[in-house]
């Protein structure tokens, strides 16, 4: 069986370097974007939003591409994913410093430089959740604001009236 090659094009792997993790040429982001297995990767992380595991990751790439559910896996299927991201993707992208890899363990997280490729994937769909989500806790926070608001006039037009009443048989 051949070796598999995990490194980056020479004139990539140049110009990632160690002393400057916060910026990345575009050849590094669209040598790292071109591949949609590595394009999943970050759309997991992204939705997960902390730590995974090699194999839930692996899991959810291969039912993704296989367009149905993890649990409709076959072993073959998890196993092709599995491998790829194991011997190719997940080192590249932790040379790139885009994840964090922890070969040994099989922990996946996104590193700082993540948010870097953000801006060329799609990803609009994550940030209307969280917008959405702002949004639904203002008009929740708004709703509340008004029936309060009803209640204390209502409540207050009852006090005058019953004050009002009390003061004309008064005179």
């Amino acid at each position: 069986m051949s070796s598999i090659d995990t490194s980056l094009p020479d004139e990539i792997a140049s110009s990632v370097g160690d002393d400057d993790d916060e910026s990345l040429s575009k050849d590094v982001i669209f040598e790292l974007l071109k591949n949609r297995r590595r394009r999943e990767v970050l759309t997991y992380l992204l939705e997960a939003d902390d730590t995974v595991t090699l194999g839930e990751l692996a899991e959810q790439i291969a039912a993704w591409e296989n367009d149905t559910d993890v649990n409709a896996l076959s072993s073959d299927q998890r196993k092709r994913v599995y491998v790829a991201l194991y011997q190719t993707h997940l080192p590249k992208m932790d040379d790139a410093g885009i994840v964090e890899y922890d070969q040994d363990r099989g922990l996946i997280s996104l590193s700082d430089n993540a948010d870097l490729l953000m801006m060329y994937l799609d990803t609009d769909t994550h940030q209307q959740d969280r917008w959405d989500r702002w949004y639904a806790g203002t008009s929740v926070v708004v709703a509340a604001f008004l029936c309060l608001s009803v209640a204390h006039a209502v409540t207050n037009r009852q006090r005058e009236r019953n004050v009002n009443g009390k003061l004309s048989r008064i005179e």
